[in-house]
């Protein structure tokens, strides 16, 4: 059911046009969560479609929402799937913010 969870997901992003989708698996680095999405809208309007069509999708599906925060300012809209946290961040935001850089300094490994 996560896997399928995961590929609705990621075909809705790509079906909405996100840029720069980046899919990790952290579930070695945290229990919050097994997967964090991150991507990319084109404008704040483009950042609110995207969570809006992730939303309708995963109700469709019988998904449940843990929460959706961000959505007011939509510079950064983070959706809370339970085990899939998904980013969608303005340009702009994710440079800002480089997250992604953060949780993949724990997938590196360290030389001996």
């Amino acid at each position: 059911m996560q896997k399928d969870l995961l590929e609705l997901t990621l075909t809705t992003l790509d079906g909405m046009k996100a840029k720069a989708v980046n899919n990790m698996n952290v579930s070695a680095l945290t229990d919050i969560s097994d997967y964090m999405i991150f991507s990319t809208g084109n404008s704040s309007r483009h950042v609110r479609s995207i969570a809006d069509k992730i939303a309708e999708n995963v109700k469709k599906e019988g998904h449940s929402i843990l929460g959706i925060e961000g959505y007011e300012r939509s510079q950064w809209v983070l959706i809370d799937l339970g085990n899939i946290i998904v980013h969608i961040m303005l340009a702009e935001t994710r440079e800002f913010y480089k997250l992604e850089d953060l949780w993949s300094l724990g997938l590196r490994e360290e030389a001996p």
